[in-house]
């Protein structure tokens, strides 16, 4: 009987004993985070945003919210197009941008630019009319697209001052044919969807308030009269050539003043 009491009497101390020495420890550890400060996901977050705010007050302070570009330059083409067409330059074009932030912009515009391209043949879609004679095209263009300047930061001083940047387009190209010395065809008409890609350089004349901007573009536009058979040489012998159709894409150098608030 003594055995036993004794017994109960050392279990009954041995797990008040692990109790409190488990308090300890569990006391212990708060007071270590307490003192450390460490809720790392609380301190991400706050570094995170106070990053985000610097960042923002530093681009109000001194970043462009958006600008108005007003210039020209050439569009000319690739592949029977482009040996078709005679360029009448310039290339009128006018946009808008608006600035995301110091890398990023949204730009929207229109452009437009004129073609000349001469027939003194007969071609297969204007049979027994004789030499067709000056075409002009009329190409407007209307366009959204997204800049990106490339962080300049660790590189060269010509570098960082030319502003350098990637552009990608979404654009909607109207054409008008007119036959010029035809006075009884109708003109014709019609719409295509196309895209373009290029890079750029914006070179500051007043920092924050005007800049001249040189910017090189590829299009890729699927234009109506595309596939056309109309302008395709005869086996009349008053035929002498013609294209077999109007594929080819286009390439465009437009320089811009922008003005920038």
């Amino acid at each position: 009987m003594q055995i036993r009491l004794i017994l109960l009497i050392s279990l009954f101390l041995n797990v008040c004993a692990f109790g409190q020495s488990n308090e300890q420890v569990m006391q212990e550890l708060d007071d270590e985070s307490t003192l450390s400060g460490a809720d790392i996901f609380t301190d991400f977050s706050e570094d995170l945003e106070t990053s985000q705010v610097l960042e923002d007050e530093r681009f109000y302070r001194y970043g462009r919210f958006f600008s108005v570009n007003l210039g020209g330059g050439i569009t000319t083409f690739t592949g029977n197009r482009g040996q078709a067409y005679e360029d009448n330059p310039p290339t009128f074009h006018l946009s808008v941008n608006y600035f995301l932030d110091f890398q990023k912009a949204i730009l929207l515009g229109i452009e437009y630019s004129k073609h000349t391209m001469v027939l003194n043949t007969e071609v297969n879609g204007y049979p027994g009319q004789g030499q067709i004679g000056t075409v002009v095209t009329d190409m407007t263009r209307l366009f959204v697209g997204y800049k990106y300047y490339i962080d300049t930061t660790d590189l060269g001083t010509a570098i960082t001052y030319s502003n350098p940047y990637f552009v990608g387009r979404l654009e909607y190209w109207y054409q008008t044919n007119k036959f010029i010395d035809k006075k009884n065809f109708d003109k014709q008409k019609g719409g295509g969807i196309g895209s373009g890609l290029g890079f750029g350089f914006e070179f500051p004349v007043e920092l924050k308030a005007s800049y001249i901007n040189v910017e090189f573009l590829y299009h890729v536009v699927n234009f109506f009269d595309k596939f056309t058979q109309d302008y395709r040489q005869t086996n009349d012998p008053a035929s002498t050539y013609g294209y077999e159709d109007l594929t080819g894409n286009v390439i465009s150098v437009i320089v811009t003043y922008n003005f920038t608030w």
